[in-house]
């Protein structure tokens, strides 16, 4: 069980049984320590068995504790019973164990002594007692049997208080052995390194059980199987090492060394610096070793001097590296080890190198250089007390070409696979191209023994590896390369190493016998079996694939001891099953093949078959289809090209990778000269690196760089040019700040300020750093980061502080050259808010223009205000060496300006400053106090120099003799940096400086000063005041007389009739100028195309031509000549600037033509009235009665209804539909209408007259009829009114009143900010000008904000009302008081129709009258007959059917039937009446019975005197009848608009018609009775007859 185990819980107290507790501990010390009174009478046999037996059972080392012999062990009475310890493998103590077995009895029996002597006394016991049966007898044995029981109790006891004294023992004499955390006895130290130099890391670790140790960078596990070479971990007694190898940047990091055990953890951290020397040294090996030698006693120190420098050569020179070596003590026999590097890679000799060592000087000369020379050289002097190094690097520049222009010549030949069959031979392509690009290279190879070459491709590849193939087997060859571009030939690389063309397994077999001391046991293949076919070639596959070639490699058949086996090599386009044999003639030995002449961009399969004298075997497996092509890209352009200064002819540039590169090679890079666009290599030699310095740059030129990769198949694009850099010395980082103060202070902030580093390392400062830590109880804390990103100004605003906290502040500074170290820690500042009212310090104070007498003094306002802002300072003063009582005040009124210039100093004393601000609370804090200065006038002080040249230009000038390498100047206005130069430019020649006004004003009026960087305080101001200007200005206007001043340069314009004028206007001119007139370097002159003017009393001069052409393309030129004064300007018209001039100028003179004749002012266009009219208008001149203006539709002429009128020069015209009269001809006649689709169309205006015609044409279709609709919408749209609400008996409806409707419009009705769904129940709808929306049987779900929204193409425009609250609650109210009564008004009773107002019949004559009747309930019906009911008889029969008609019929008319006759109907929701006049007339005879058709108002429709046609044609006229007036209340009627009145119908009286029969006798009981139709209610149409009516009565 413990072998699987983990190492750290074997000793935990869970699986340990043996220390389970402390007082089992306790029991083993005791034992052990009393182990003197135990009997020697143990055998040494069975020790050995309990320790075995224990062993196996437990699975642990079991011995004596102390290692006493046996006779030490104490023995019981009777016989020896001795315990154990269990140890593990380091004999540490982990637990007591008692053994089970006691020899080959106790194996036997299972039992212990003392229960075996007990059985044996039971056994003999009973014996006795069958024997004697005796109680006496069993009496004793029980007691004796008692008493060894309670014996053996006791020393059990004993035994474990023995065990536990020992442990306590154990634990005070051997304290490391107990269990206990990791604890770091010797902690990793810090180291700070040279690149490429070795590390070691090392710590000393105590802990129990032994801890386990992790090692980590950055947090991140080391393994050094990842990075093999680069660390390496050591672990011995407790003492462990990391050692990382040729330290580079990136082992620039935190190392955390972790030792883990089951107590606990603990950790050391260690923290490793790599630095690099400015020059291009690059240290090669570990660390020297220091030390006295072992053989000598003595320590070696190793100098090496007279060293060689960076190296330049060319291809086929010789050139030697010599460096003197001075070894101390000097010793004769003694020589050191001397060893050359070149790129870290150890130098032999050869015909290229020959190394040579003198005793103290050593050369290394390259007797043929070639550019695989190029490099980093080492120089390495090893001692025994350790080694030298020194490097510089050489660099190698092709030779002229044979001819110009062509490519640079390869490199780094050599061979990378060969065999019996062909030899891949590869190279790096050069970096020189000739300034054409490569188009390829040619392989050449020669026997070694021989100078033949022969060329090994017929034309150039470009991919930079190539199988060389035709060699003959076991010969060697030599292989070089050429490059070939459009201008020529290279010259040939240098020769590769000889190889031999033969298969690996031959070249390894002829290696072993020629070398048999390395062991190698070579083993033979047995006799080859043969009349044997070899069977399939096992493995094949494509081993690289290019467009030039193809390489194949695969396995020979399993079976051994074939005859010799050869190949031949088939191939088919994939897709098809037609194999072609590659090597018909010779089949290969080799297990590899190249194949050429394949088609670029095809795929193939390839398969390949054995071979031998018994035949040829079945084929290989064929590969997958492989397309013949470059798998290998030619690699991305690198990017980030940055360069930083290194040396005076030096510049470090470092790059960002190509992404994604495969086999990348390395890199070239080439500068050039700022502006000169010639690139030059900085290296011909592919570097690997992403870091170089480029060397043999000149000094104090600017360069841009740009790098790019190769591979095999070729060079990639160039990266972007770099940032400019000018080649100088390195710089420094600066020196840490100084005098850091607290500015203002919240209550988790706090504003700091500090002075600028006395050093800034020769380059500006970039920013600063602020790092804080906390103070408690006078112990600081750790430092933290207060700003990632740097700050430029000297005072920064630290946040994220706790209240009431004390805190510390370091500041670092930066520059180009890095960060530098931290400023010393601040004062312990504690951050609590400021309140005081008064202003904070103010900060940033500065010294300049230090003189005898005075110095100027610049600060900043204090960043805390106090309780008012800042309105003025103070500033003090003192000698340096005063006390502080020695303070006085410099001005005794506050100055509201940051600078003052202080006078009256005494020359030579020391002076220090401060300043303080005041608000209207009072004065602040005072400032830091400066640096003492002192006041005196360094030699070679200049003062700024105003000067006026011969030009009249005004400038200062400031000459300073101390400049640098980094100087510049900067002015200021009012000691403000100037940094706009539109009033001031700047020019800075060598040690000189100058400001130029450029147009000198009042506005330039102030101090200006000039201070120089990076010197000693260089610096002086001039005051430019108002009466210095303007002598200043008067002197410039004298200088600049000579020259001719102009109001304004040369400008054109256009005049009327397309006329172009050029013309500018001088300043001051005297009556002798002259004017030349210059186009293109041709002088002009006054003539019909030019015709020039020079007005000599205003200075205007001009030149018009009529017209522009073509050929007038250029630049126009005026030149003034006044006495000596000159001036010019010129106007350039060319492009695109012409070709507008002449287009503007042609439309004017067209339009000059134009306007002769009838034309328009404003073009076709159109509006939209108010009321929503669309009128198309244009505005018209020079008309004149005999004009005619003609509108036009689609190319048709349109005619409007009134008579065009040109009143104000405006023809309108309202766009209109069609009419529905006739067209008259082809012409259309026009009326004003409702704008629909169809008034879209081209409408076209044309003005004629005898003096000429114009056209303006409007395009109302697609887009522009769009436009026009939305505009009529936005009319509409404004129009609407508020959106009210009102009730009907159906529900509630919103509505809005437009002024005019058009069936195109679109709105949509929204609730709730979403548009409505509209349903059964809510429906929208228009009618006329109204636009509603009605809800049915609305409910308080229906509660909330209603919207219509007008879509106009833009933003629309929405009518709201909020239907909720009481608007909600009337309108319900409302809506059900009507749905009431128009319950009612449907349910009342009604006579529906059927009488006429008058009937005339004939004495005599049966009259039938019938009339519908509808009501809910059914109505009771009562007829009256002058006012008085009636009821049926006989004679006058009344009846009422189905409840729904009522018939009145008289069977014969007598003059007692004369009167009026009434209906009355009535039900629970109203009355209602209907009457007719009966009058009797005396009559012809009997024609039967007379019956009247009516409408449902009372017309009669038909009658006995009715034409017959026209009773079967429709009914096109009714005839009102007079209604009495229901009893019942009829609904109010719909709340409209106020302005929306409705039109009051007209009343006219109504005309009773006399309706006349003939009179006949007609029988009683005549069926022929004439019925009313029914008719609903608010049909649209008019009724049909139910029946026709008989002309003649038939007598029956």
């Amino acid at each position: 069980m413990s072998g699987s185990i983990p190492f750290y819980q074997k000793h935990h107290l869970h699986y340990d049984r043996g220390y389970r507790s402390k007082e089992t501990e306790s029991t083993l010390s005791q034992y052990q320590s009393s182990s003197s009174r135990y009997s020697a009478s143990r055998s040494a046999s069975a020790t050995s068995r309990s320790a075995s037996a224990t062993s196996r059972s437990r699975g642990l080392k079991l011995s004596s504790h102390t290692g006493l012999d046996e006779s030490r062990l104490s023995p019981v009475t009777k016989r020896a019973k001795p315990t154990y310890l269990a140890l593990d493998k380091e004999n540490q103590i982990i637990g007591y164990v008692v053994p089970i077995f006691r020899g080959s009895q106790e194996f036997a029996t299972g039992l212990s002594d003392t229960e075996e002597k007990r059985v044996r006394d039971t056994a003999a016991y009973m014996a006795r007692r069958d024997l004697f049966a005796s109680g006496l007898e069993m009496e004793r044995s029980e007691q004796i049997s008692r008493k060894e029981t309670m014996r053996e109790s006791a020393e059990r006891i004993s035994l474990n208080k023995r065990i536990h004294e020992h442990g306590e023992h154990f634990k005070r004499m051997n304290e490391d052995s107990l269990m206990h955390a990791p604890n770091f006895v010797i902690k990793p130290r810090s180291h700070t390194v040279w690149e490429n130099q070795c590390v070691r890391l090392h710590c000393t670790v105590s802990g129990w059980p032994d801890p386990r140790v992790v090692w980590y960078k950055n947090n991140v596990t080391i393994d050094p199987l990842a990075h093999p070479g680069k660390f390496k971990l050591q672990s011995s007694y407790n003492v462990h090492s990391l050692e990382i190898n040729r330290c580079d940047f990136d082992d620039t990091a935190q190392y955390r060394v972790s030792a883990m055990n089951s107590k606990g953890e603990l950790s050391a951290f260690a923290s490793v610096v790599v630095k690099r020397f400015k020059g291009e040294i690059d240290e090669s090996l570990p660390a020297p070793r220091h030390g006295p030698v072992s053989e000598y006693g003595i320590t070696f120190k190793t100098h090496i001097v007279d060293t060689f420098g960076v190296s330049f050569g060319r291809e086929g020179e010789t050139m030697s590296l010599g460096c003197t070596v001075i070894i101390y003590p000097h010793l004769h026999r003694y020589q050191p080890e001397v060893q050359w590097y070149r790129d870290h890679v150890l130098l032999t000799e050869s015909k290229w190198s020959h190394m040579h060592w003198s005793g103290d000087r050593a050369t290394l000369t390259l007797t043929h250089l070639n550019k695989e020379d190029e490099g980093l050289y080492t120089l390495r002097v090893t001692t025994k007390s350790g080694y030298e190094t020194y490097s510089a690097y050489v660099f190698v520049r092709d030779s002229d070409a044979d001819v110009e222009g062509a490519p640079g010549a390869p490199l780094d030949v050599c061979c990378l696979d060969a065999n019996k069959d062909y030899i891949i031979v590869s190279w790096k392509q050069p970096a020189v191209d000739g300034g054409e690009s490569i188009l390829g290279y040619f392989v050449d190879r020669c026997e070694v023994g021989t100078n033949h070459w022969c060329q090994c491709n017929d034309t150039p590849i470009k991919f930079a590896r190539f199988p060389v193939t035709g060699l003959v087997e076991g010969r060697s060859y030599i292989f070089r390369v050429r490059a070939v571009n459009k201008s020529g030939m290279s010259h040939p690389s240098r020769v590769s190493e000889p190889v031999a063309a033969m298969d690996p397994a031959d070249r390894a077999r002829m290696r072993g016998t020629s070398a048999p001391w390395t062991g190698q046991i070579i083993v033979t293949e047995e006799e080859p079996a043969e009349g044997i076919v070899p069977g399939r070639p096992r493995e094949l596959q494509v081993t690289e694939a290019t467009k030039n070639y193809v390489v194949l490699s695969w396995k020979p058949p399993g079976e051994k001891g074939l005859e010799g086996v050869m190949y031949y090599v088939e191939k088919c386009v994939s897709g098809s099953d037609s194999w072609q044999r590659v090597n018909t003639e010779i089949p290969v030995r080799s297990p590899r093949f190249a194949l050429f002449d394949l088609a670029e961009g095809k795929s193939y399969n390839f398969r390949v078959r054995c071979c031998n004298s018994a035949g040829v075997g079945e084929p290989s497996d064929p590969t997958e289809a492989t397309t013949v092509g470059d798998k290998l890209d030619i690699p991305s352009a690198p990017s980030k090209v940055v360069p930083t200064r290194n040396t005076d002819t030096s510049v470090v540039v470092s790059w960002e990778a190509s992404h994604d590169a495969k086999e990348l090679v390395g890199y070239y890079i080439e500068a050039s000269l700022v502006g000169s666009n010639v690139w030059e290599p900085c290296n011909n030699k592919p570097v690997n690196a992403t870091r170089f310095i480029c060397h043999g740059l000149m000094t104090e030129e600017t360069y841009v760089l740009r790098v790019r990769a190769v591979n095999a198949a070729g060079l990639s694009q160039f990266s972007e040019e770099s940032e400019p850099v000018k080649v100088k010395a390195a710089i420094a980082s600066p020196t840490p700040p100084y005098g850091i103060s607290v500015l203002e202070c919240v209550r988790d902030a706090m504003v700091l300020a500090w002075k600028q580093p006395t050093f800034i390392g020769g380059a500006d400062i970039t920013g600063y750093f602020v790092d804080y830590r906390e103070v408690i109880d006078g112990v600081p804390g750790k430092w933290h980061e207060a700003n990632i990103k740097s700050v430029s100004e000297r005072a920064y605003r630290v946040t994220d502080l706790k209240e009431n906290k004390k805190y510390q502040f370091q500041v670092r500074a930066a520059n180009m050259a890095g960060v530098g170290i931290p400023s010393l820690p601040s004062d312990t500042f504690l951050c609590e808010e400021w309140t005081i009212a008064v202003p904070g310090p103010p900060y940033d104070l500065e010294i300049r223009e230090v003189r005898s007498d005075s110095l100027v003094l610049l600060w900043r306002a204090p960043v805390y205000q106090g309780r008012d802002p800042v309105n003025g300072f103070y500033i003090d003063i003192k000698e340096a060496d005063a006390p502080e009582e020695a303070w006085r005040g410099v001005n005794t009124k506050a100055t509201e300006k940051t600078f003052f210039k202080i006078k009256n100093l005494k020359e030579a004393e020391t002076y220090v400053f401060r300043v303080r601000a005041q608000n209207k609370a009072g004065v602040g804090k005072t400032s830091e106090v400066t640096d003492p200065v002192n006041a005196v006038t360094k030699p070679g002080t200049t003062e700024i120099v105003v000067d006026v040249d011969d030009d009249g230009v005004i400038s200062l000038n400031f000459e300073c003799s101390d400049l640098n390498a980094d100087s510049k100047f900067v002015w200021s206005k009012n000691y403000e940096e100037i940094t706009d130069s539109t009033r001031m430019t700047m020019e800075t020649k060598g040690n000189m400086s100058k400001a130029i006004f450029n147009t000198p004003g009042e506005e330039d009026i102030g101090i200006y000063s000039c201070f120089v960087t990076h010197t000693d305080g260089v610096s002086a101001s001039y005051t430019l005041s108002e009466e210095e200007l303007k002598k200043l200005l008067e002197i410039s206007h004298d200088h600049k007389f000579p020259i001719i001043p102009l109001k304004s340069e040369l400008a054109v314009e256009l005049m009327e009739k397309g006329r172009v004028r050029f013309w500018l206007q001088a300043e001051k001119i005297s009556a002798n100028g002259k004017v030349d007139y210059v186009f293109n370097d041709n002088l002009l002159s006054q003539g019909e195309k030019y015709k020039m003017h020079f007005d000599k009393d205003t200075g205007v001069i001009e030149m018009i031509m009529e017209c522009l052409n073509p050929e007038d393309e250029g630049t126009f030129t005026f030149q003034l000549q006044d006495g000596k004064a000159k001036n010019q300007s010129s106007l350039v018209l060319i492009g695109d600037v012409f070709k507008q001039l002449q287009k503007e100028s042609e439309f004017q003179r067209k339009e000059w033509f134009r306007k002769q004749g009838p034309h328009f002012i404003e073009y076709l266009s159109y509006e939209v009235t108010p009321e929503c009219c669309v009128v198309l208008k244009c505005k018209v001149g020079n008309m004149k009665k005999e004009t005619v203006a003609l509108w036009y539709k689609d190319g048709r002429e349109l005619k409007a209804d009134e008579h065009l009128s040109f009143a104000e020069g405006v023809l309108t015209l309202e766009i209109a539909q069609r009419g529905s009269t006739a067209d008259t001809d082809d012409d259309q006649v026009w009326r004003a209408a409702k704008i629909s689709k169809k008034d879209a169309g081209i409408y076209e205006v044309v003005l004629k007259d005898d003096r000429g015609k114009d056209t303006s044409t409007l395009n109302l279709t697609d887009q522009g009829f769009k436009d026009l609709m939305n505009l009529v919408f936005s009319v509409i749209a404004n129009s609407s009114t508020p959106l009210k609400i009102t009730s009907t008996d159906e529900g509630i409806r919103l509505y809005t009143f437009v002024n005019y409707y058009n069936d195109l419009l679109q709105v949509t009705w929204h609730y709730k900010d979403s548009a409505i769904a509209f349903s059964d129940r809510v429906k929208s709808g228009v009618v006329g000008e109204q636009l509603w929306l009605q809800i049915t049987e609305p409910t308080e779900k229906d509660m909330g904000k209603y919207a219509i929204e007008f879509h106009d193409g833009k933003d629309g425009l929405k009518r709201t009302v909020d239907l909720s609250g009481k608007a909600f609650d009337d309108a319900f109210a409302e809506f059900q008081r009507l749905k009431a009564a128009a319950i009612a008004e449907r349910n009342r009773a009604r006579v529906a129709g059927g009488l006429p107002d008058v009937v005339t019949i004939q004495e005599g004559k049966a009259l039938n009258l019938t009339c519908n009747i509808s009501g809910d309930p059914v109505p009771e019906v009562t007829w009256l007959k002058n006012d008085r009911e009636i009821t049926s008889d006989e004679h006058i029969i009344l009846k009422f059917e189905s409840g729904k008609f009522a018939s009145f019929t008289i069977t014969a008319v007598n003059t007692s039937d004369s009167g009026k006759y009434s209906i009355l109907v009535k039900n629970k929701y109203g009355t209602e009446s209907g009457d007719f006049t009966l009058e009797i007339t005396e009559g012809t005879p009997d024609l039967g019975v007379t019956s009247y058709w009516t409408d449902a108002d009372g017309n009669v429709v038909f009658g006995p005197n009715t034409p017959k046609e026209k009773m079967k044609s429709s009914i096109t006229g009714t005839k009102t009848k007079k209604r009495k007036e229901s009893v019942t209340k009829t609904p109010p009627a719909e709340k409209m608009e106020d302005n929306k009145e409705s039109k009051n119908k007209e009343s006219g009286k109504k005309k009773e018609e006399k309706i006349t029969a003939a009179v006949s006798v007609q029988p009683k009981g005549s069926d022929s009775e004439q019925k009313v139709a029914e008719q609903p209610a608010g049909t649209a149409k008019d009724p049909e007859p139910a029946a026709e009516t008989q002309p003649e009565n038939t007598k029956k």
